[in-house]
């Protein structure tokens, strides 16, 4: 039996990150697409946009960091969770940051679309573990 395979959503703007993370979700066989948006704005107009208002175009998990340009991950969150509800599938997200301070990951959890808190950097391992947690 294969391993299930989900869509991922990388909400960054760290080009060394989004390369590095997409070749180790890629690495776990746990992956059928990876879409990559530099800010929370570009992935709320995709989430959003009538042509992805599909289940098998919308992402199974999101890993959104905090701190970017344009659209922090904060704002993406109150946009995501005014929308969420809408979309035709649930989407679980992970807040990924290299921020350890306790007062964002508390921020986090007052968010009820955030699944978790990952705190930067993730290898295979710790990808694949929230990646088989999906199914």
């Amino acid at each position: 039996m294969s391993a299930v395979q989900h869509n991922v959503c990388l909400v960054d703007d760290d080009k060394i990150y989004q390369f590095t993370a997409k070749m180790i979700l890629e690495a776990t066989g746990l992956t059928s697409s990876i879409k990559t948006f530099f800010n929370g704005k570009e992935a709320i107009e995709y989430l959003t946009h009538p042509d992805n208002q599909h289940p098998e175009t919308l992402p199974d998990v999101i890993f959104l960091d905090i701190n970017m340009p344009i659209m922090n991950g904060w704002d993406f969150l109150n946009a995501f969770e005014n929308i969420h509800a809408s979309l035709p599938k649930k989407i679980v997200v992970y807040v990924v940051s290299s921020s350890v301070d306790e007062s964002d990951i508390q921020k986090s959890k007052g968010y009820e679309t955030v699944t978790d808190y990952v705190i930067k950097p993730i290898n295979r391992e710790k990808y694949r573990n929230l990646l088989s947690a999906l199914v």
